[in-house]
């Protein structure tokens, strides 16, 4: 292979890897995360950082009280940046592959914002409140 072909592989292996992550930064881009409490309370619809973007009470919300109210916010919230925490996995495990990198990116993502496994469901399981 001469350095003329070397120097072609190499800017063709760069090229596509920008191609690449301008495709994984256009998808994170996208992303976005909603929840419904379980009775319909509230609706959380929260945008790619996991930032709270809309917050919708239905009439029955007022029947709630003030903490309860609280709490099924918050819940509901932590559902919809979870969402987005999937997504933003899925995008990066396509961009980046199994390993230290993408470990890196599940590490830094907010606690709130980290997808569900099935470990913690069973090592800390949700809170039950009626």
């Amino acid at each position: 292979m001469t350095a003329a072909q070397w120097l072609a592989d190499y800017d063709g292996t760069l090229a596509r890897a920008a191609a690449s992550a301008r495709m994984a930064s256009d998808q994170l881009r996208q992303v976005g995360g909603s929840a419904i409490s379980p009775r319909g309370e509230v609706q959380i619809m929260v945008g790619p950082s996991g930032a709270l973007e809309d917050l919708r009470l239905t009439p029955s919300a007022r029947t709630l009280e003030a903490d309860q109210l609280a709490r099924l916010i918050l819940a509901t919230a932590r559902q919809a940046q979870q969402a987005v925490g999937t997504q933003v996995v899925e995008i990066m495990t396509d961009y980046l592959g199994d390993g230290p990198a993408l470990d890196f990116v599940k590490e830094n993502l907010p606690a709130e914002a980290r997808p569900v496994r099935d470990d913690d469901y069973f090592t800390n399981p949700p809170e039950i409140t009626r």
